[in-house]
């Protein structure tokens, strides 16, 4: 039972659904309650965005500032998306948001024996559906400690949701920005060995019976983002063999620096560039968990997943992501979502009298 207005364990039980959870939130309390490995965490979820743009009045105020604009204005998106996420940095969030989320971020905390790091991950509302691909559109934040430092990328994950991009590719694609709202995944941190994608189709020509993995050192930002050329592999789908491969050069990780309490670029030295990051072992767990992800979906899934170099082989596979892929499956039917618990209006609601507006 979630005893929660605005925030979402992931292995809390009960109904899941994008707009509650948005995209990424949904995908992870799914994936978590289907057993599948999942470092622990919780959504800050819709609920509290549009609570706290309604009741600052910063959604007329993004109203009217999105008003007639025109798309093809580089000049004038990137000046009101400025001012849209500065409205974000200067308005104050409602003490009942705030109250819950130091309390659910403490009971996070206490699952381990020493405060760790954790990842705060956007889950917009208009993402990772069947028909549209948002990744990447939204920020991420990584190896965050502390209470202060978590709940101020919180803040800068609701505001990205207003980044020149992404109003540019809602404008174009003429998604309303009406009922658009964000959730914000809080997570602990992957120290990651290897990481990277899989898809259970191939991209290249929507081949349902080959699963395709792309693998990077370290943290599988440097993957998502283009920035290195990763390990490529072709797996057969059946036999969980490896058809293909072609090995990348690989000449960057990012991983977690102590110093500067984040993460770093580091160059790669020869020797790892030139050798595929994943062991067979570590290519079949990624093809099973990926084929698996694809059942549990019923249809083909984008994966992000990561090897934790702190856990032992066998148990260090996990499960970040796993998206519908959105070129080659949209051609076939896929399952419908699931149906809706309690809505945002009504938490909505709740929390104007909680506060006593």
């Amino acid at each position: 039972m979630n005893d929660y207005l605005f925030i979402r364990f992931f292995d809390t039980a009960g109904a899941t659904t994008i707009e509650d959870l948005g995209g990424k939130c949904a995908s992870l309390v799914n994936l978590t309650s289907a057993g599948m490995p999942v470092p622990p965490g919780f959504a800050v979820t819709t609920a509290a965005y549009t609570s706290f743009v309604e009741l600052t009045g910063l959604a007329d105020e993004i109203d009217h500032l999105l008003e007639g604009l025109n798309a093809d204005d580089v000049s004038e998106v990137d000046a009101v998306s400025e001012k849209i996420r500065a409205e974000f940095s200067t308005r104050e969030i409602p003490d009942a948001i705030v109250a819950e989320f130091d309390r659910a971020y403490a009971a996070l905390q206490q699952r381990f024996t020493e405060e760790q790091p954790v990842a705060v991950r956007s889950s917009a509302t208009a993402e990772d559906l069947p028909d549209a691909s948002f990744a990447g559109q939204q920020d991420t934040y990584l190896w965050l400690r502390g209470r202060d430092a978590v709940a101020e990328h919180v803040r800068q994950c609701w505001a990205s949701l207003y980044t020149s991009r992404a109003i540019v590719y809602r404008l174009r694609n003429e998604i309303p920005d009406e009922g658009l709202s964000m959730a914000v995944a809080v997570q602990k941190m992957v120290d990651a060995k290897a990481a990277g994608v899989a898809m259970t189709i191939d991209p290249s020509n929507g081949d349902r019976s080959t699963i395709v993995i792309d693998a990077a050192w370290g943290l599988g930002e440097s993957v998502v983002s283009g920035t290195v050329t990763p390990d490529n592999l072709h797996i057969d789908k059946v036999l969980l063999t490896i058809s293909e491969e072609q090995i990348g050069e690989k000449h960057m990780e990012i991983v977690p620096d102590a110093a500067s309490r984040g993460v770093v670029e580091r160059e790669v030295e020869a020797e790892r560039r030139s050798i595929r990051c994943l062991t067979d072992e570590e290519v079949t767990a990624v093809a099973a968990i990926a084929k698996r992800a694809e059942k549990h979906f019923g249809s083909p899934q984008d994966i992000e997943w990561a090897i934790d170099r702190t856990l032992p082989a066998g148990e260090n596979l996990l499960l970040l992501q796993s998206r519908p892929e959105t070129v080659w499956s949209t051609r076939q039917p896929d399952r419908a979502p699931t149906s809706s618990g309690f809505g945002i209006a009504s938490i909505t609601q709740s929390l104007m009298t909680q506060i006593g507006r």
